[in-house]
């Protein structure tokens, strides 16, 4: 296929607004956070006398190291659980095939239309009743149900694509299907399986709706949640607020730069596969 320089040009004038769309607002926001504390800036310009301990005392003020092992065991509990239980669902829906799992899939598809904002209400009397409220748990649970339809669905669109013949390769050779399982198709998994971990990773540590009504406590949230108690601590401190955020959002972006080939990888693959 051809491009015309046109449309070439009209490609890279494309990218660069999205690219602006997207950074100026941080650029934005680290500006801000170098102004002194207390004060309204406007605009980009940027201040006379740059306030680096902004970031300094944002971390101090917010219990930072609180919060990041907060995050963490949240992460820890939703994530490795999240992949484990999609891949074995993925598998046994999009390879193994049993009966109804047309009917079983079509219920996760379903799962993808249901609202998040309207089962925080039910979430919340349940998390009371099993006595759960203002703990980790509450996140947890609740974010492991939520990911599943996208997660089972990932997985199985992966599963569906892979080639009959490992599988009758492997069963000739005496593999059970447990076998079949870890040692041929969980191996060639990768690509899908960090893709797929890296997007509820961010997706837990962005978690806010959650975090704010089912925990009362910030240092049982997640970093993005407990942006709300500082906020209305330090809300008229425009500076000192805008620190916090960056730092809230830092180690997000540390991971997505750490991993976009990886991740960029798995979706080039699905595409072809599709």
């Amino acid at each position: 296929m051809i491009v015309s320089r046109r449309e070439r040009w009209l490609g890279h004038a494309l990218l660069i607004l999205l690219m602006a769309v997207t950074v100026v607002p941080f650029v934005s926001l680290f500006v801000t956070a170098l102004h002194q504390p207390g004060t309204y800036p406007s605009g980009l310009a940027w201040p006379e006398t740059p306030y680096w301990s902004n970031f300094v005392d944002a971390f101090q003020a917010a219990d930072m190291w609180a919060l990041l092992w907060s995050s963490f065991l949240i992460e820890l509990g939703v994530v490795p659980a999240a992949l484990l239980i999609a891949t074995l669902a993925g598998f046994s829906l999009g390879h193994l095939r049993p009966p109804g799992h047309r009917w079983i899939f079509l219920g996760f598809v379903l799962g993808l239309t249901l609202p998040f904002q309207a089962i925080i209400v039910p979430l919340y009397y349940q998390m009371r009743d099993l006595q759960l409220l203002n703990t980790r748990w509450a996140i947890i649970l609740p974010l492991l149900g939520l990911y599943m339809p996208f997660a089972v669905m990932w997985m199985r669109a992966h599963f569906v694509t892979m080639p009959p013949d490992l599988s009758e390769a492997a069963r000739i050779d005496g593999a059970n299907t447990w076998n079949l399982f870890t040692r041929v198709h969980v191996p060639l998994s990768r690509p899908a399986l960090s893709s797929l971990g890296i997007l509820m990773f961010l997706w837990t540590w962005n978690q806010f709706l959650l975090a704010v009504v089912l925990v009362d406590d910030p240092k049982n949230r997640t970093m993005a949640g407990a942006l709300g108690a500082f906020q209305g601590q330090w809300g008229t401190d425009i500076p000192l607020l805008c620190a916090g955020s960056l730092l809230i959002l830092t180690p997000t972006l540390i991971v997505f730069l750490a991993f976009q080939r990886q991740f960029v990888s798995a979706l080039m693959q699905g595409a072809l596969k599709g």
